[in-house]
């Protein structure tokens, strides 16, 4: 495996990690920030699917922007457009005053970026 496609998926496992400390925490949670790492754990993983076809891609955190370019790689990855929708609104939602998130929303987040997860590791042969 491309040793920069290594680098995304180590930080996408970071990501999913925080999430889901943040989601357990017994005190002070904080589930803007689980719903946040829920999307950058998607977001880098398909940055590395790309990275390791040989894609470039933007600097973007918009996760269909990036499911479009998987598209031609493997049809599959569309059956996730519903779920990459949802953690897209992740990216920024929560970052700032006005909107929090609540329990349900981190365990929606962090279970939909679980599947994606599951989803890319397997397009990437990782156990």
């Amino acid at each position: 495996m491309n040793p920069l496609t290594i680098e995304w998926v180590e930080k996408a496992e970071g990501d999913i990690a925080t999430a889901m400390r943040e989601l357990r925490a017994r005190k002070r949670p904080n589930y803007d920030s689980a719903c946040f790492h829920a999307q950058q754990c998607a977001e880098k993983y398909l940055k590395a699917f790309l990275q390791e076809k040989g894609v470039s891609f933007p600097k973007t955190h918009h996760l269909i922007e990036l499911l479009v370019l998987c598209g031609p790689l493997d049809a599959a990855f569309d059956a996730q457009r519903n779920s990459l929708t949802l953690l897209d609104g992740y990216a920024v939602r929560y970052r700032y005053p006005g909107d929090s998130a609540d329990k349900a929303d981190a365990q929606l987040a962090v279970r939909t970026a679980n599947i994606i997860r599951g989803f890319v590791r397997g397009k990437l042969d990782l156990s």
